[in-house]
């Protein structure tokens, strides 16, 4: 769109009007010569008045002409943003009173609210200049990605909108494409996006409505992520601990949580069930800083005090990770790790599917780890007796429905992680 217009325009706001008013005063004096030629004849004169006239009127054609680039490109300038082509925030909502009028349930439209994280960081660490060509990089690239199904806007500051119409594909889907669309990665920085939508009609009746609900999922994704940093921290510290304790320690931890991923992947769970599942892995055992380490470094089978102690691990475990609020779900799948499908397990005897999925998953992985490894007082069994044993104690100690899952997804891990 050329804005040369508007730009003179808004200079020189009577440039039209002076281009309008010599137009109409030529038209004016060409008239009346023309009337006067009625009465008297003015020879030359009447040819010359008919050529004013319609210099006059391509006067008026160029006038006008000028003037509606003028208010187009204003217009255009009005609903984009400056700094990086896309649709800005009035566009947006003129385009979602549109949208809201054809959607329906059948052929719905999508809302997607974007917020980057990590751009104050980048902001800080390399000035605005480079901030601001890193938004114009970013809002191509979303722009790139949507716009065969949607139109892209900036809202301003680091927060961007896409707004799809009839998009024909699930919208979880859509959301995450647009969300990768604004990632970038490099040395000292990581830019993600946090995002949350509204499905119109279904959800939202009005632009209003539809903004508000996109913008509280926003939110709560915002706030999820740095819940989800502060546990890993956690986690990490309590990782350590244990560690310091135990140094052999790390590589179980690490082999048990890569074959609960895969199990928990191969049972179709939630990426967020997946998440909480891996950490309580990585720390179902941390309730054992409470138990002495005569009894964890014992070269023989422990004598009924002694197991009671360790039977206590699990209830330990659970206090230390409920002080964390972000870790309360990994807490409950902790404190059921330890429990057997035929309900004589500890430390609540639940039976069956009284037991929380992700701890039956804990369980089986957790004992074939063990059972591959080498202990001071047990050899290590090797792959197949393993797996053997497991079949021998599904219904009794394990889930039969997790071995059949964990038996599938084996075979793929390395000797590194007991497979």
């Amino acid at each position: 769109m050329d804005t040369t217009a508007a730009r003179e325009a808004a200079h020189n706001p009577l440039q039209g009007r002076r281009a309008v008013g010599l137009a109409c005063l030529t038209a004016l004096a060409s008239l009346s010569l023309l009337a006067a030629g009625q009465v008297q004849p003015l020879g030359h004169g009447t040819a010359l008045a008919g050529m004013a006239l319609a210099g006059s009127l391509v006067c008026f054609s160029i006038a006008f002409s000028g003037n509606m680039r003028a208010v187009a490109s204003s217009r255009h300038e009005a609903l984009t943003d400056a700094l990086t082509g896309l649709r800005n925030r009035r566009s947006l909502r003129e385009d979602l009173e549109d949208a809201l009028s054809r959607a329906t349930p059948d052929r719905p439209a999508l809302l997607v609210l974007l917020d980057l994280d990590g751009f104050k960081h980048y902001n800080d660490s390399f000035g605005h200049p480079a901030g601001d060509a890193l938004l114009a990089r970013l809002g191509a690239g979303l722009n790139r990605t949507v716009k065969a199904k949607g139109r892209a806007y900036r809202l301003g500051g680091d927060e961007f909108c896409v707004l799809y119409e009839a998009p024909g594909r699930d919208p979880h889907h859509m959301t995450a494409e647009a969300a990768s669309a604004l990632c970038q990665s490099g040395r000292g920085f990581s830019i993600t996006a946090s995002h949350g939508m509204a499905v119109l009609p279904t959800e939202a009746h009005t632009p209003e409505h539809a903004l508000q609900l996109a913008d509280q999922r926003l939110y709560d994704t915002k706030s999820g992520r740095k819940r989800s940093g502060t546990a890993e921290q956690i986690r990490d510290a309590l990782v350590q601990a244990l560690e310091e304790r135990q140094p052999e320690l790390r590589g179980r931890l690490d082999g048990v949580a890569a074959l609960t991923r895969a199990v928990a992947h191969a049972l179709e769970l939630s990426s967020g069930d997946v998440d909480v599942l891996v950490r309580a892995a990585e720390l179902h055992d941390v309730g054992k800083v409470a138990v002495p380490e005569t009894i964890l470094a014992k070269p023989g089978p422990l004598d009924e005090i002694e197991w009671g102690f360790v039977r206590q691990h699990t209830i330990v475990g659970e206090r230390i990770l409920s002080a964390a609020p972000a870790l309360v779900p990994v807490a409950r799948l902790v404190r059921s790790s330890h429990e057997r499908y035929d309900g004589t397990g500890y430390p609540d005897g639940l039976a069956g599917e009284e037991i929380p999925l992700g701890a039956r998953i804990i369980s089986v992985c957790d004992s074939y780890h063990a059972m591959t490894s080498a202990r001071p007082y047990e050899r290590a069994l090797a792959r197949d007796e393993a797996l053997e044993e497991l079949c021998r104690c599904a219904g009794r100690q394990f889930d039969p429905a997790v071995v059949r899952s964990f038996r599938n997804v084996v075979a793929g891990f390395p000797e590194a992680v007991g497979a």
